[in-house]
């Protein structure tokens, strides 16, 4: 079609953005299959007396298929191939909040308390089978998502996927594939994760990770070369600046990877402070059974004079009291 003959969107303005929408089969089946079996899991378990916080059913739907809904049928997916950004923060959406959206609704602790026994032993030897325990190994993990953005924006990856309709809807699914690989097993409930990724490792390493998930956002920016330039060059509205729209995007994908950070870094550390607060309460339990009189009652009376017993044995119990009696 030659620019004469050539039909264009509206400009993009905010309005148009939100009020733009238009299907997509995958993606509407996926948001479907995962919406019923995560519905399914929670009225399993409430069926069975237990119950399933509504925070994080609302983070599942709302944060995570919800993310994938946007991405992939809104003002974002009816520009995305006229314009880069709108493509850029796709993508990253894709691979960093809908991701964070999913591993909020613990999806993998639903299903073990969902499915009968014997589908609960199946899935956690899943969980740590030779084949996951590598993919979700944190620096793996963390490696795949890096080479999984940098694959699609300078490799000929994301300029056939604007041409090929399947190859399109496929890099959605690598990207979201991709992102929860390190985002589920790091805040699932579940032991999916090496006994030496606790809490503290696990912080850290979301906070490395969001240094290298920016490493993206600032090559796109950054870069000389256009990207997907051939496709964007004869698709983009008259009096477009190509440039200016990759750079736009790749801010986007950089400011995008940081928020998605903050809020990532803060569960973690919400879960390491209720972690030590039950091992606090732990404590405290066997310290009130073990706490007993330490000098029985000799014959005539009077307290035999004994060493206190936080004195003369060891455990983590009377390290404590110890420490807790210090002029004793």
């Amino acid at each position: 079609m030659s620019e004469l003959s050539a039909v264009y969107l509206p400009e993009p303005t905010a309005g148009r953005l939100l009020g733009s929408w238009q299907p997509d089969v995958p993606a509407l089946l996926l948001v479907a299959v995962l919406g019923g079996l995560y519905g399914w899991g929670v009225v399993r378990v409430r069926r069975r007396g237990g119950s399933w916080p509504p925070a994080r059913v609302a983070a599942f739907v709302l944060l995570g298929l919800g993310a994938i809904v946007v991405t992939t049928m809104s003002g974002l997916a009816v520009y995305d191939r006229e314009l880069f950004w709108p493509a850029a923060v796709q993508n990253v959406g894709l691979d960093l909040l809908a991701p964070l959206g999913l591993a909020l609704g613990d999806p993998l602790r639903l299903a073990v308390e969902a499915l009968p026994e014997g589908g609960a032993a199946r899935l956690r030897r899943a969980l740590t089978g030779r084949l996951v325990r590598l993919l979700t190994f944190p620096l793996v993990s963390t490696v795949l998502v890096l080479a999984t953005e940098l694959t699609v924006y300078f490799t000929p990856y994301f300029a056939t996927a604007l041409r090929v309709g399947w190859l399109h809807e496929l890099m959605y699914l690598h990207l979201l594939a991709a992102g929860c690989l390190f985002v589920l097993p790091v805040l699932t409930r579940e032991q999916a994760l090496p006994a030496w990724c606790t809490h503290p490792v696990r912080a850290a390493l979301v906070f490395l990770d969001g240094i290298v998930d920016a490493l993206p956002g600032l090559v796109v920016m950054t870069h000389g070369t256009l990207i997907a330039g051939a496709w964007y060059l004869h698709h983009a509205p008259p009096g477009s600046d190509v440039h200016h729209d990759q750079q736009l995007g790749g801010g986007a994908m950089l400011g995008i990877a940081e928020l998605v950070a903050i809020p990532f870094l803060l569960t973690v550390l919400a879960q390491w402070a209720r972690a030590e607060r039950a091992q606090a309460a732990v404590l405290d339990r066997r310290l009130d059974d073990e706490l007993a009189p330490a000098a029985p009652v000799a014959a005539d009376g009077a307290a035999e004079l004994v060493r206190p017993w936080w004195e003369t044995e060891d455990g983590e119990v009377a390290e404590r009291v110890r420490r807790q009696r210090p002029g004793d």
